[in-house]
């Protein structure tokens, strides 16, 4: 039988990770990661990752990526548009890494259906707490990138996901899968990747409430 092919909304972070990972296991075949770009900073939405990097990262896990290129103005008609690219390719389905947020499942709904494709959420209703465990006991390893400072320290910035991080922003009253903004990761290996994914390091810079770590 043919494997259901689908895109991947990809953030680069621990949740859009193992989405793509757990609809892989459940027989399907990705056509490409979908990561959104801001065009005036000239990286990726939300996680800050500049587009060399992305392309290097996109390499390791062997899948090709579709850069969403937007100044924020036409956000969702160019997300819509890349979805249409994907399903020239074979897509059927968009896979979403969304966990437990309403208005965002709702948000990915209307853009696959004026793409003419079906969203799938692997993580959708999975304790918070579990995701984020289950996530680690996969193998996956990420790094924590951005903060929103509003919510936890600029200490936290560097820092690799793990049982006893997880237990320190508990103690600290801080949602450990950070859906609600608290913080943003890249994932650098785990079983998604061909081979280790390595990158650098470089300062913090603030953008607003957010503490962001530079990395290349």
């Amino acid at each position: 039988m043919e494997k259901k092919k689908f895109a991947a909304s990809f953030s680069t972070g621990k949740d859009s990770s193992p989405a793509l990972y757990k609809a892989i296991e459940a027989g399907m075949e990705p056509v490409g990661l979908i990561t959104t770009y801001n065009t005036n900073a000239e990286k990726a939405w939300f996680h800050g990752v500049p587009e060399e990097t992305l392309l290097r990262l996109s390499a390791a896990l062997d899948i090709p990526i579709y850069l969403v290129r937007t100044d924020g103005t036409d956000y969702e008609e160019k997300f819509e548009e890349t979805l249409r690219a994907l399903k020239a390719h074979g897509a059927e389905y968009c896979v979403f890494g969304d966990i437990d947020l309403q208005q965002h499942r709702d948000w990915d709904e209307a853009r696959c259906q004026a793409a003419g494709l079906h969203g799938c959420y692997p993580l959708w209703q999975m304790d918070r707490r579990r995701a984020v465990e289950e996530f680690l006991r996969a193998g996956f390893i990420a790094r924590i990138t951005t903060v929103n400072t509003k919510y936890m320290d600029a200490s936290y910035l560097g820092e690799v996901l793990s049982e006893d991080l997880l237990k320190k922003l508990d103690a600290a009253g801080v949602d450990v899968c950070g859906e609600n903004g608290e913080y943003h990761t890249l994932v650098t290996d785990g079983p998604l990747f061909q081979h280790p994914f390595t990158y650098t390091c470089g300062q913090v810079v603030y953008d607003h409430d957010y503490a962001k770590l530079q990395v290349r």
